[in-house]
């Protein structure tokens, strides 16, 4: 059911194509990929957060021991 196939990326971008046009559509393929790459920078500090704050619990923890 959660498959996309070539056919449904055909209509998907005819539907784009009609609704944005051919003008808009190098600036909306822009924003999609700087939001695309804003997502990935956010998640990746919060796991850096997440990792940062884990290690500095266990080393309080053992501080505490």
């Amino acid at each position: 059911m959660g498959n996309i196939g070539l056919g449904e990326i055909l209509v998907l971008v005819l539907v784009v194509l009609i609704l944005f046009g051919p003008n808009k559509l190098p600036e909306l393929g822009r924003s999609l990929g700087k939001a695309l790459g804003e997502f990935r920078r956010g998640i990746r500090e919060g796991v850096d957060e997440k990792d940062t704050s884990s290690k500095s619990d266990s080393t309080a923890s053992s501080k505490h021991s």
